[in-house]
């Protein structure tokens, strides 16, 4: 079939102007979007489509024979991709980067939510299918990458910049932090960025899919505690013998001074000791505390 693009401000405008161009309606042609149309602060992107006849021979029941005689692991897993996300509606391009000493394959797509998934799953799931049809019939077992725009690389440093920081909080608090449950791929790069950092080691402890993994410092105070979650509560603020978090009515702890005034600050030179006849404010220790970062926090971190 030999496909021809459209624009249009929306999808639906593109789709009516291709039909009338090429006299088809919608039972008779095959449409493929290529961008939906959105307005911008400055301007608007055009939504673009693709328009071609269908066949008229059997093209409900036939299915399309792809000869993979020849083919790398990696050229016949980028077909059974492009396939997958046709399946799934998905409007997205797959390059094959490498497969020396293992497959690379980048994904682009249009909405690249419905390719990653929250936290990955969704291409965690596709690499796994990717995986399995590049080692089909291979002695040897041969690793495959998907990814979706550097998405893998980004995860990665976000992971690095999270053991440091829980490194160094589980020796401050001399306590073991507890991570959330994390995929294999996640936990290898989490054991990987502490097997060198002083001071702490790794365990994975759990079974799948809620394996998790534990820091564990080595100045441990008492090893019958249970672990600390790395997204802090208040309970584990007052551990920590921070007076900057929230309080049982859900609200900032902020001083009081003794003329009653709330919000953490003071009033001082009312009444015209300013030059000016106003009032000035001086904020309390506690007030920039908060907001600025209090250091009994100790930088708490999410993933």
């Amino acid at each position: 079939m030999k496909y021809t693009e459209f624009t249009g401000k929306t999808v639906e405008e593109a789709v009516e102007k291709g039909l009338q161009e090429l006299s088809l309606t919608k039972e008779t042609a095959d449409i493929r979007v290529l961008e939906e149309g959105k307005k911008k602060l400055f301007g608007a992107v055009k939504a673009r489509v693709e328009i071609a006849a269908k066949e008229a021979d059997n093209e409900e029941t036939s299915a399309p024979v792809v000869n993979t005689d020849g083919m790398t692991d990696g050229e016949r897993t980028v077909v059974f991709l492009e396939g997958l996300f046709k399946l799934l509606n998905i409007t997205a391009c797959t390059e094959l980067v490498s497969e020396a000493e293992k497959v690379e394959i980048n994904v682009t797509a249009a909405h690249t939510t419905a390719v990653i998934g929250k936290h990955g799953a969704t291409l965690d799931a596709i690499q796994t299918l990717a995986g399995a049809v590049a080692n089909k019939g291979r002695d040897d077992y041969k690793r495959v990458v998907v990814d979706c725009e550097n998405y893998r690389e980004n995860r990665e440093a976000t992971l690095n910049k999270l053991a440091e920081n829980l490194a160094q909080k589980a020796m401050r608090l001399q306590r073991k932090i507890q991570l959330e449950p994390m995929n294999p791929y996640e936990r290898r790069i989490i054991h990987a960025a502490l097997s060198s950092y002083e001071g702490v080691k790794t365990e994975s402890e759990g079974k799948e899919p809620n394996r998790y993994i534990v820091v564990i410092p080595d100045n441990l105070e008492d090893e019958t505690l249970p672990a600390i979650p790395a997204r802090g509560d208040r309970r584990d603020n007052e551990r920590r013998g921070n007076k900057g978090g929230y309080n049982k009515r859900g609200g900032s702890s902020f001083n009081r001074n003794k003329g009653g005034n709330k919000g953490g600050y003071k009033k001082f030179n009312q009444g015209g000791n300013n030059a000016s006849g106003g009032t000035t404010l001086k904020t309390s220790n506690d007030f920039f505390g908060i907001f600025l970062g209090n250091s009994g926090n100790g930088g708490e971190d999410k993933e």
